[in-house]
């Protein structure tokens, strides 16, 4: 098979360093999959923000990913940026901010991240509207569901489509809601509709506060997922970013083997983090790799990848190696 102009591109320039490190473990990723694995993303940071649902996606739409943990942001920003897009600002000097010029983007309701302002009502105050209604309406009738799984309830509702002002096919979370991905989003509560929700339960719009499941459910979700699917597949972990996103799930391995003593769950299969968090053996999301050999969580022949650089910059020309670009 011939190689797409950007796998061709990488493959001739990028010979060393952080450049050498992408082709190697996108072309582990790729062999990971020839082979009969299935990889799992983890994703922190406000990627959703920095758009990278226009790779993204069709990662998840041709079958790259089969499984996803990321933080609440996540899950929220790719659902403002596909309602709000026309609304948003750039700020191409973020750099330059005063107090008083980030002052000034408060009073107008705009929030930043980055070099971005995402706009409160059209995008926060829009998505606060029609997912409070999923919500009140399981309180009411005594369910219970995931954060994730209340956005795709939202994705599927026609009044919200209508309004879409981006291309559906450059939203991650609706391509995982046409594939029913599974999900595991811990520490939701801390993202801008976890506060929502905590008002609304605070309020009494909602009477139940466990309507929304979270936490310690998602462990005991994600173990039965890991444990049915690595009956079959060899499990990858692709790492963007660090903090809970990565954190949470790859604890499930440990806690099944060593908690559970079920100790013939097989280690994840390959990993790989993008990340320019400082190497330190005293921050976790700096840790080397082979760190996690001591938690049981990667073995010795595990192959292992870190890529000292922007996620925003580096995922992109990853998934364009997958998918052949």
């Amino acid at each position: 098979m011939s190689l797409g102009p950007i796998t061709t591109f990488i493959k001739h320039h990028y010979r060393h360093f952080n450049a050498a490190t992408l082709v190697d473990a996108a072309d582990a990723y790729v062999a990971h999959l020839e082979k009969g694995g299935v990889m799992f993303l983890t994703m922190a940071g406000a990627m959703s923000t920095a758009e990278l649902g226009v790779s993204l996606a069709e990662m998840i739409r041709q079958g790259k990913f089969d499984g996803i943990c990321c933080t609440g942001a996540n899950l929220e920003e790719d659902v403002f940026n596909l309602v709000a897009h026309d609304f948003y600002e750039r700020v191409p000097h973020w750099r330059d901010l005063r107090p008083e010029d980030e002052q000034a983007l408060l009073e107008r309701n705009m929030n930043r991240v980055t070099d971005t302002c995402i706009p409160e009502h059209e995008a926060m105050r829009r998505i606060e509207g029609v997912i409070l209604e999923e919500w009140i309406a399981a309180d009411r009738k005594g369910e219970r569901y995931f954060p994730h799984e209340f956005f795709y309830k939202i994705l599927r509702r026609e009044d919200l489509q209508k309004n879409f002002q981006i291309d559906r096919k450059d939203s991650w979370l609706y391509a995982a809601m046409e594939r029913n991905l599974p999900m595991f989003v811990p520490g939701w509560e801390d993202s801008t509709l976890g506060n929502m929700y905590a008002g609304h339960a605070i309020s009494g719009d909602v009477k139940n506060v466990h309507t929304v499941r979270t936490g310690i459910e998602y462990m005991i979700s994600l173990a039965d997922w890991y444990e049915k699917t690595s009956r079959k597949s060899s499990i990858g972990f692709f790492q963007i970013g660090g903090g809970i996103a990565g954190d949470f799930p790859i604890c499930v391995v440990p806690m099944m083997r060593q908690d559970l003593q079920r100790e013939d769950t097989p280690l994840w299969g390959y990993f790989c983090q993008i990340s320019d968090s400082t190497t330190s053996y005293g921050s976790y999301s700096g840790a080397v790799p082979n760190e996690k050999i001591t938690w049981e969580k990667l073995g010795i022949d595990t192959p292992k990848y870190v890529i000292e650089s922007d996620a925003s910059i580096v995922a992109p020309l990853i998934f364009a190696r997958v998918l052949n670009w």
